[in-house]
């Protein structure tokens, strides 16, 4: 109850305290600021620690550097202490360490039970480099009774130690989700409104981005810190987490990668590149920042708005880039052999990239078209979105983006209809039939355009008699918009205005038809004269067949009645 309470007065603390917009734009400062001077090597502070020195260690815990003597090297002096002092950590006995002074040196002893002290070591003047090697026995003394009584007691009460580590497992879960609660329901909002963008109402997607990667990184250095807390807390896997941790330090930390007379390590490249990462964001963030704040209220086109947010972008890059080399150490000038081999690459290989890219840059400073242009590229008409170094993006009406080379723009031919002026004309033909009066159709052409809001008046709409066509009188509107993209919407709501005042007013619009007569007669034809004689000699020859088979036809039928006539005449006499 009393932790729900202590963490509700903590978020009603947090709430009150977001209403000042200052503070967070001041941790914002402040967080980059510790970046940018956590991320410089500190290349003049070198760490006072001889090479010839090992370290005294208890369960993985560090005590302190033994120097090599006259008589053992340090090495040997170490791994025997060492040895010694995880017998006296492994034993339940209770162990004492005492300072004999009897010698000439200070002599580090460790009484156990009754019997003879056990001797660890003596304190030279190589070990005793900045005090007496008195004042340091007894510093020693004090770090080895307190790590001998720490592993004594790790060994005899575990439970202890099992209870911590659930404990603190138990806070990592609650961290863990109280980190998602902060990001999905208070972090926009405690966000200045000025990173909001007015037209969507959400932030940019590179401050979105940059956010997101922090959260990320907040909640794996959680785990990171707990796992490794928990493992520190048994001495069984202490000395693991011990070697580990110097491995990966030694590993990353060493440096090897040379650059600029100067060499890095892994974690420094990785830094690097982490605070690069962070700073373009940074440049997309006060770019949008820019375009949706500060130059809106310039009263600048929307073309001039991208073009100073483009620039001002860059720039941010580029002044953002050289103070972190600067600051991180790294010789400039041996960016020279880089510039080189580049201006090699663009000459062969990027041929393609260089020239999209000078074309980016003078579409962006001549303007020959610009944001917010209604264009024509070949077969794709849309709004200018966005004009990047290598391409431009445009948006068509049917809602689908198209990428276009810079190139394009400058090689092609382009219609722009928004270049100096939004004002465009729109041409509308127009038919009716024969015998309509053309008076009357001009007044009917105007009063259509005369209620509708998106033509302009000034200019006027005109109608014009263009011609008489095949089969209809030919008639053409025109009509001047402000609204160039919405220019297909607009004709077609004037020819369902047309089409519908036409219809009431009684004018017939026509439909293209032909009329076809045939005349009767004999029709003059000229034919070859040897295909005029063979129809005459076959003409010739039918005539004598047809003859010929009249007149066999004609005896045929004698020669029946005949015998018919016979036979009535027998059958009389009988």
């Amino acid at each position: 109850m009393n932790i729900n309470r202590f963490f509700a007065w903590g978020v009603l603390a947090i709430r009150d305290f977001s209403h000042r917009r200052w503070w967070r734009w001041c941790c914002l400062a402040l967080i980059t600021a510790s970046l940018i001077l956590l991320s410089h090597p500190s290349r003049d502070v070198v760490v006072a620690q001889t090479l010839d020195s090992e370290t005294v260690e208890v369960d993985g815990i560090p005590l302190f550097e033994l120097s090599s003597s006259k008589e053992f090297p340090a090495e040997d002096r170490a791994r025997t202490v060492n040895q010694s002092l995880q017998t006296l950590v492994n034993t339940s006995t209770k162990a004492e360490v005492i300072v004999d002074f009897s010698n000439d040196l200070p002599v580090l002893k460790v009484e156990v039970g009754a019997k003879q002290p056990l001797y660890l070591l003596t304190v030279n003047s190589q070990d005793a480099d900045l005090s007496s090697p008195e004042v340091t026995a007894r510093t020693w003394q004090k770090k080895l009774q307190q790590a001998i009584n720490r592993g004594q007691d790790e060994r005899a009460n575990p439970g202890r130690l099992v209870a911590i580590g659930a404990l603190c497992l138990l806070l990592a879960l609650i961290a863990h989700w109280g980190i998602g609660w902060f990001w999905r329901q208070k972090l926009f909002k405690l966000l200045p409104r000025a990173t909001v963008d007015p037209t969507t109402g959400d932030q940019p997607q590179s401050l979105r981005f940059l956010l997101k990667v922090i959260f990320y990184c907040l909640r794996i250095a959680l785990w990171v810190g707990t796992i490794g807390f928990i493992c520190g807390l048994f001495p069984w896997t202490r000395n693991g987490i011990y070697l580990i941790i110097n491995t990966l330090i030694q590993t990353f930390s060493t440096p090897f990668i040379p650059a600029g007379g100067k060499s890095y390590s892994v974690l420094d490249v990785a830094l690097l590149l982490l605070l690069l990462a962070g700073l373009m964001n940074l440049a997309k963030t006060v770019q949008h920042l820019l375009r949706s704040r500060v130059l809106g209220a310039t009263g600048l086109n929307r073309g001039a708005q991208e073009a100073v947010a483009f620039v001002a972008n860059y720039v941010l890059l580029f002044i953002g880039a050289m103070v972190l080399f600067q600051l991180w150490g790294f010789d400039l000038s041996s960016l020279a052999v880089f510039a080189s081999v580049l201006g090699v690459g663009i000459g062969l290989g990027l041929q393609g990239f260089a020239k999209n890219f000078i074309s980016g840059m003078v579409l962006i400073f001549e303007q020959p078209i610009k944001v917010g242009d209604f264009v024509k590229v070949g077969e794709y008409q849309g709004t200018v979105e966005r004009i990047n170094v290598r391409s431009t993006e445009i948006r068509t009406l049917d809602q689908v983006s198209i990428i276009v080379p810079n190139s394009e723009f400058l090689e092609s031919e382009v219609v722009n209809w928004d270049h100096g002026t939004s004002v465009s004309r729109l041409q509308i033909p127009v038919g009716v039939a024969y015998g309509t009066n053309p008076r009357k159709v001009r007044e009917a052409l105007m009063d259509v355009v005369a209620e509708y809001s998106s033509v302009r008046k000034d200019p006027p709409p005109r109608v014009f008699f263009t011609e008489f066509g095949d089969n209809s009188l030919n008639f053409l509107l025109l009509v001047w918009i402000d609204e160039p993209q919405k220019q297909f919407s607009i004709k077609s709501d004037l020819n369902f205005r047309i089409e519908t005042i036409l219809r009431h007013r009684g004018i017939e619009i026509p439909f293209p038809q032909r009329d076809l007569h045939v005349r009767s007669g004999k029709l003059p034809l000229e034919l070859p004269e040897e295909l005029v004689n063979s129809f005459t000699q076959l003409t010739q020859n039918l005539e004598v067949w047809l003859q010929q088979q009249s007149s066999k036809g004609i005896s045929s039928e004698i020669h029946a009645a005949e015998n018919a006539n016979s036979s009535h005449q027998d059958e009389a006499a009988n």
